[in-house]
């Protein structure tokens, strides 16, 4: 698992949405801020 630092960049990484499309952080580089939520109720 890779770390992050403080005031680092996140690095891109691909994950499924809800719906099983597959979605990377680059997709929301021109969004000021990105919430990611991990359930754990559907494992």
């Amino acid at each position: 698992m890779a770390s992050v630092e403080v005031n680092q960049k996140a690095p891109n990484f691909v994950m499924n949405d809800y719906k099983g499309n597959k979605l990377q952080l680059s997709d929301f580089r021109s969004k000021k801020n990105v919430l990611i939520v991990f359930n754990r109720g559907f494992m």
